[in-house]
């Protein structure tokens, strides 16, 4: 019989360091009536399973002995607290991809427990003291749970959300872009996040005109991904005129100010950083703006690679996810050119940490939780790959409050002239990764988009 499990992982005995952790974020908040905390780890555990199995998933796959204790049930006997003692749970919408989860399912069956269908995990938070409604939700929405990926409740059990089944489907959706009006398109680009402009927009909706037929749902998104901000660099690819003046400063020879100089600049990447590569044409330079990552030579048997980019716009709604994935990135670019990927640099950007809550926008989290998340994120991703963290910095302006900007970056190493350049017909395609959930979709169409307080609503 198919049913399921809620097991619940906490700390046996002693300090835990998430409570004390979570205890001083509370009092950031200014809410000093919490007596006590404990946190604790939920799995959700579906299939056809016995209380052996679900025995052996916990004390194998989910605790740590030593210093941690499970207590699994059925999902229909909700667990009681004490009196005066508060619960917020935690856990991922549908569809949201749960890397843990995944990991879970694999390492069961590993164990040869092919029963267990389904999983997914959250997270229990209970506080001891007089808490109001009012700073229940405060802690739960400014600390715990991020509302983009997740939900919470609060004095109730969680039910849990588990990735839908989903089989392979010949549908196809057709989205009607033909004879839409300027008004339209642009309602369009915002309802799919597609983050492209009426001028793009009109240059598609031509196309298709002259082909006699409407977009494909996955040809609508592959044009707004490629020719998203993140993909194409839109405007440092564009024609920029810019002034500079006028000159305020006079000096004996020119009493009277300068004039305002203009200059129409045709793509900054050509004018400044292509042309000046270009102009050195330095012998050790291999291989620059073509491909994942730059390469460098670097002892005549060896060559360097460098990859930087930039994830702020997911790291301000997702701090986490977003450096995470974007540590991931280059990681991925560099490996993408036959380098060994051997060091990892960042830069971060955030208002300054203290803050005052009054003056966060609407819509963006605190620049305490971001820098947390961005750090957890860049950290946990390096160091599962073994890869350190070798450079980097830590900037503080209140310009940052509401876009921080996160510089991730990578270096790797390879035998000079083991990057092949040319596929051909036979070569074979190997994707590595993990499935994309919703979390994972308009990624690069997303970062296009300009941040407003309902940004985290559009997205997905």
């Amino acid at each position: 019989m198919r049913q399921t499990y809620r097991v619940e992982v906490s700390w046996k005995s002693g300090p835990d360091g998430r409570a004390h952790t979570l205890l001083n974020q509370i009092r950031e908040l200014g809410i000093e009536n919490v007596k006590s905390v404990r946190v604790s780890s939920l799995y959700f555990l579906r299939g056809p399973l016995d209380a052996e199995q679900v025995d052996l998933i916990a004390t194998t796959l989910l605790m740590d002995p030593i210093v941690e204790a499970y207590h699994a049930s059925p999902i229909s006997l909700p667990p009681v607290e004490a009196p005066g003692v508060h619960t917020i749970e935690v856990g991922f919408h549908p569809g949201v991809r749960d890397p843990v989860a995944d990991h879970l399912l694999h390492r069961a069956h590993l164990l040869g427990i092919t029963a267990l269908d389904s999983a997914t995990t959250g997270m229990r938070y209970a506080l001891g003291g007089d808490l109001s409604d009012q700073a229940l939700h405060t802690i739960a929405r400014e600390i715990l749970c991020n509302e983009v990926i997740q939900f919470y409740t609060i004095d109730q059990a969680l039910m849990p959300e588990f990735v839908p089944d989903a089989l392979p489907s010949d549908t196809v959706d057709i989205v009607p872009i033909r004879g839409l009006s300027d008004e339209a398109l642009v309602a369009l680009s915002t309802e799919r996040v597609l983050s492209l402009s009426l001028q793009e927009l009109k240059t598609i909706q031509r196309q298709y005109e002259a082909w006699g037929r409407d977009p494909t749902d996955v040809e609508l998104e592959t044009l707004a991904q490629t020719w998203s901000e993140h993909c194409q660099h839109k405007t440092f690819k564009a024609i920029i005129t810019y002034q500079e003046g006028p000159q305020h400063a006079t000096t004996s020879a020119s009493p009277t100010p300068a004039a305002p100089t203009t200059q129409v600049i045709d793509s900054l990447i050509d004018t400044y950083l292509r042309s000046a590569t270009e102009k050195l044409a330095r012998p050790w330079v291999r291989s620059a703006f073509v491909d994942n990552a730059g390469i460098v030579d670097f002892d005549g048997v060896h060559e360097v690679s460098f990859k930087v980019e930039t994830h702020n716009h997911p790291s301000a709604l997702e701090p986490f996810g977003g450096a995470n994935t974007g540590v991931g990135g280059v990681i991925r670019d560099v490996i993408g050119v036959s380098a060994r990927p051997i060091a990892v640099t960042d830069v971060l950007c955030f208002a300054p940490l203290s803050t005052s809550t009054s003056r966060i926008p609407k819509g963006s989290l605190h620049p305490r939780r971001v820098a947390r998340g961005v750090v957890a994120g860049i950290e946990d991703y390096g160091n599962k790959m073994g890869i350190p963290t070798v450079a980097g910095a830590i900037l503080y302006d209140e310009g940052y409050v509401a876009n921080p900007l996160v510089y991730c970056g990578c270096v790797g190493i390879a035998p000079q002239g083991s990057h092949p350049r040319h596929p051909a017909i036979g070569d074979r395609v190997v994707v590595l990764g993990g499935r994309t959930g919703r979390d994972g979709l308009h990624g690069a169409t997303f970062s296009s988009a300009e941040l407003s307080h309902d940004t985290s609503s559009t997205v997905g």
